[in-house]
């Protein structure tokens, strides 16, 4: 049965669908790139703004010293509290602002926020900003049915999402923004489809491999020792063995796709030999013998998986190629890492967001699990904050494409669902 507060919810929520659709275009209209991090400020600005004339109190903070930041490209954060008539726990929605570059293939304007049919296309759209908006309109129309609510609604719009977080969710939880006795329940509106609550994400390791030769004149190769062909041995010996092994490490988390089931790993780049030389440049190479070749890999691995087995298994792979090979030598270099994690179906965000999409789509929740990470990794290892997911409108396959959009109906819905959760968390 649907109670009074529901169906007030509900109707506050229609009745803003035309500045749900405006908050996002706005949104868009910003171009937040990152890299290298453009407009943050400007897009922290417009949206205190907004807050503060909803009854938020607006606190900026840039992450100063953090990777990332400069006084070129300051990364700048945002987070907006809004407290309820009483004591009570605090429900926070965290949102990165920043987009990836643009692309090509594009066949409206990337920024043009433009809406067709029950579209609203623009970078940025999917992944994440009509999940940010979405948010918003859910908070605002959950304290005008409820305003006698009990605890504190927080917005967050935080930097760097796309190339790690470190200027924003991380330095944050290292300040004690996400500290549990400040904050109980974190929905972040990542677009996982209307009907999903994701509970987490694989986990990552990134590393570089270095194989070392000698220099030598590209006519007297035998005088040198190539770099490059070591490399091309370790990519053998890759799709020789290490290829295989993963594809056996299957998992229980409720991973999608489905191909992300099991243990992958990306080969991210690969160079060696002489730089590239500038565009433009219209000479030739130099005849040498490359005396260093680099890989960066991206391992994803499994909550079953052990972070120290999974670089094993890499270097021994490289220790079998080195037995075959007596002038071989490489370098191993870590560059990142993260660990898996998962929240409990049982936990309260989860149990509230699962009865809200029961109530507004009329169907159960699916829980999911990202195959790639996203700011939840810094709540849970920074914040220790566990009770945290993944919730949000969109498509996620539309996310960093060309012609990427949000479904404004699925926008609509999602905040109903959201506001039904600031309901079950925070009513009276």
């Amino acid at each position: 049965m649907t109670s009074a507060l529901e169906s007030r919810i509900a109707a506050e929520v229609t009745a803003r669908r035309g500045d749900l659709i405006r908050l996002t275009q706005d949104l868009i209209r910003i171009p937040t790139l990152n890299p290298p991090g453009r407009n943050y400020r400007e897009i922290c600005d417009y949206l205190a703004d907004r807050l503060a004339r909803s009854g938020f109190k607006v606190d900026l903070i840039r992450a100063e010293g953090a990777l990332g930041d400069s006084d070129a490209h300051p990364r700048w954060n945002l987070v907006a509290r809004h407290d309820g008539a009483g004591t009570g726990d605090c429900v926070h929605f965290n949102s990165h602002h920043d987009v990836v570059a643009v692309g090509h293939g594009w066949t409206r304007d990337p920024f043009g926020g433009e809406v067709e049919g029950d579209r609203i296309y623009g970078r940025g759209s999917c992944d994440m900003k009509g999940g940010l908006a979405a948010s918003i309109i859910a908070a605002e129309a959950f304290v005008a049915a409820c305003p006698d609510y009990r605890g504190a609604i927080e917005i967050s719009a935080t930097a760097d999402e796309e190339s790690g977080g470190f200027g924003g969710v991380a330095y944050l939880a290292e300040q004690g923004w996400f500290a549990p006795e400040r904050v109980q329940h974190v929905i972040i509106p990542e677009p996982l489809h209307k009907d999903r609550i994701c509970l987490g994400h694989r986990g990552v390791w990134w590393a570089e491999i270095e194989t070392k030769g000698r220099i030598a004149h590209g006519s007297m190769p035998f005088l040198g020792d190539s770099a490059v062909r070591h490399m091309g041995a370790v990519l053998a010996e890759m799709e020789r063995a290490l290829f295989p092994l993963l594809a056996t490490k299957r998992t229980a988390m409720p991973v999608i796709p489905e191909g992300a089931k099991q243990s992958t790993l990306n080969i991210n780049s690969i160079h060696g030999g002489e730089a590239e030389q500038d565009e433009g440049y219209t000479g030739l190479p130099a005849p040498c013998v490359p005396d260093r070749c680099r890989i960066v890999i991206d391992r994803r691995f499994l909550i079953e998986e052990d972070l120290a087995e999974v670089k094993r298994e890499v270097t021994a792979m490289l220790e079998r190629v080195k037995a075959a090979r007596p002038s071989f030598q490489y370098e191993i270099r870590d560059l990142f890492e993260v660990q898996p994690t998962m929240t409990e179906k049982d936990a309260p965000v989860v149990r509230s967001t699962a009865a809200a999409i029961e109530k507004v789509l009329g169907k159960a929740a699916d829980y999911v699990v990202s195959p790639g990470t996203y700011d939840q990794k810094h709540i849970d290892r920074i914040g220790r904050l566990k009770n945290c997911i993944a919730y949000g409108p969109g498509v996620l396959d539309l996310a960093h494409q060309p012609d990427e959009w949000v479904g404004i109906t699925d926008m609509e819905d999602s905040a109903k669902v959201m506001a039904l959760v600031l309901a079950e968390l925070l009513a009276p």
